[in-house]
């Protein structure tokens, strides 16, 4: 299966989907540049949501005040912390485009290049990015390497990088998923591979966190990664509900 790449100087809608907790400090910030790197390559049906994974800070606030590409910015939040595969599942059920760019919005990537990945995107195709340099703590490169081990084993071949926050898809590819923690893009991407998607790995870059804390190697996030893994693993029927591409 090949299917059609978009023709040359044409993209499809997107939804941007941008998680955050607690990200007060670079949330305005990530959104003007999100808006304006799509605008620069030439999207002109977009939208922006901000999913406030129930922050105690300004998040929303400030995320709903950085709208200057003509109301084109949505902000839900959640009333409480629920976890990021929570939060990713309210952005990709709210999504209204043809695709849904996921980036995370703690600054550690470049919206800029998402060029990279529409050059490989078409409606059966899942375009992941891959981190060139990782900026990330041994102990998050660890947790990685060690988790990422065991769902090769049980699922086979995903992505080059499962959890890489920088990624396109159809929109169809995001709903109906069941992860409330960081198990969420493995469950995307395995459950489209079996339904037929194409994955594409585009290498981006990726910059250390300035501000804010990194939760991916709290022991609470870990631990309900494995248990979702081995729910997973339990339950493969949670794969399925997925048509495949037209």
């Amino acid at each position: 299966m090949t299917g059609a790449l978009p023709a040359p100087g044409t993209h499809p809608s997107i939804s941007a989907v941008l998680p955050a907790y607690n990200e007060e400090a670079v949330i305005a910030e990530t959104v003007r540049r999100t808006a304006a790197a799509l605008i620069e390559i030439g999207i002109t049906d977009f939208e922006i949501l901000v999913i406030d994974d129930g922050s105690s800070d300004a998040t929303a606030a400030r995320a709903s005040a950085a709208d200057g590409a003509g109301s084109r910015v949505r902000v839900v939040s959640h009333p409480r912390n629920r976890g990021y595969g929570a939060a990713l599942r309210t952005g990709f059920d709210a999504a209204t485009r043809e695709a849904v760019f996921l980036m995370d919005s703690d600054g550690q990537f470049d919206p800029t290049e998402i060029s990279r990945l529409l050059a490989m995107y078409g409606p059966d195709r899942v375009v992941c990015g891959y981190r060139i340099r990782r900026k990330d703590t041994w102990a998050r490169r660890f947790y990685h390497t060690a988790f990422f081990g065991l769902v090769r084993l049980g699922f086979g071949p995903t992505a080059r990088d499962v959890n890489c926050a920088f990624k396109l898809f159809p929109r169809a590819v995001g709903r109906g998923l069941h992860a409330e923690g960081a198990l969420v893009s493995t469950e995307l991407l395995v459950r489209a591979r079996r339904s037929g998607y194409r994955l594409m790995d585009v290498g981006v870059h990726h910059y250390a966190r300035t501000t804010g804390r990194a939760t991916g190697a709290d022991v609470r996030v870990v631990l309900r990664a494995f248990r979702e893994l081995q729910q997973l693993r339990t339950d493969p029927a949670l794969l399925d509900g997925l048509e495949p591409p037209a």
